[in-house]
């Protein structure tokens, strides 16, 4: 399979990732619609994607991005990247479904193929990964290897997580030979954070709790947190890793509240646990050591039901 394969006899296509997009969903779906625009000009292509956080603003295009949802359909084709079911796509879902021809490019091993084409690799590191594969590296321009290359930086925790392989580090030098500012990319937009950002992982890290003699370590914020602290909740990135590396965790899980009063739940591990499974019985899912599910108990409940189950898979 190619890009080019997929676009061929497209008069219009609409690209789309998750809620809540993060660096990978934001780096692929630019890049995949800056190919489009850049050497498919006939074809009419629109990006749909929720607000971004601002630190992805510098890459192309990304001020073309239509968070109101509000162009008309159907599309020929609707790529779908970085998101594993339809209910994941939000309002993205409605041209999903009256697309002619539906693609996805994911990397998520709950993925159950839901597209009419599906190029979907577990193991691999990111979205952005596959989409580089899928398109002619020739034509990969400075500005679609930034897209890329934030994706991949993302998505791997700037290299650190298991899903790196030595072939994500070529592709990534490969993106590196196109003359992107490497470092400022990974200084930027995943390293610095404001002031209000490091309140709040400060907060979550000093009022977290331990369990199960240390290997579980779990952080809550609520909306009355996110307020006084004035943050939102893509501010939150970060914080379920940075409780992940604690020494002696195998598992972390960090809790959010959603307006609504459910939480999104995040969960990382070590080696031992896969997160996916656990959550995948709750409506949720992801990677074997990166996943999330939304839920609506309250922590009091929620924290020792998952905690049981991390316990659970550690005897195992």
């Amino acid at each position: 399979m190619t890009l080019e394969e997929q676009l061929e006899g497209a008069k219009s296509v609409a690209v789309s990732g998750h809620v809540r997009p993060d660096g990978d969903c934001v780096g692929s779906t630019l890049a995949v619609y800056n190919y489009i625009k850049e050497y498919y000009p006939g074809i009419q292509a629109d990006l749909f994607l929720e607000e971004i956080p601002n630190v992805f603003r510098f890459l192309k295009r990304s001020g073309e991005i239509n968070s109101r949802y509000d162009k008309p359909g159907p599309y020929d084709l609707f790529i779908a990247l970085d998101c594993g079911d339809t209910g994941r796509l939000g309002k993205g879902a409605a041209y999903f479904e009256s697309a002619k021809r539906t693609l996805c490019i994911d990397h998520h091993v709950s993925n159950a193929s839901f597209a009419d084409a599906n190029y979907i690799f577990p193991d691999v590191s990111s979205a952005s990964e596959l989409v580089y594969e899928l398109m002619d590296e020739k034509k990969i321009t400075k500005d679609i290897a930034e897209c890329l290359y934030v994706g991949i930086v993302h998505d791997t925790g700037v290299f650190q997580y298991a899903s790196t392989t030595s072939k994500t580090m070529n592709i990534a030098g490969h993106l590196m030979d196109k003359g992107i500012a490497f470092s400022e990319i990974v200084d930027k937009t995943y390293y610095e954070k404001t002031y209000e950002q490091n309140r709040i992982l400060g907060k979550t890290l000093v009022e977290s709790k331990r369990y199960l003699d240390g290997r579980c370590i779990v952080g809550v914020v609520t909306q009355r947190d996110m307020e006084e602290y004035q943050v939102q909740p893509k501010h939150l990135d970060g914080i379920v890793q940075q409780l992940r590396i604690t020494k002696g965790v195998e598992v972390s899980i960090f809790l959010y509240e959603n307006r609504d009063g459910s939480y999104k739940v995040s969960m990382r591990s070590g080696k031992l646990v896969d997160v996916a499974a656990l959550l995948m019985k709750y409506g949720g899912g992801g990677h074997v050591r990166a996943a999330g599910a939304t839920m609506r108990q309250q922590p009091e409940e929620l924290i020792p039901m998952l905690v049981a189950d991390v316990e659970e898979q550690l005897r195992g």
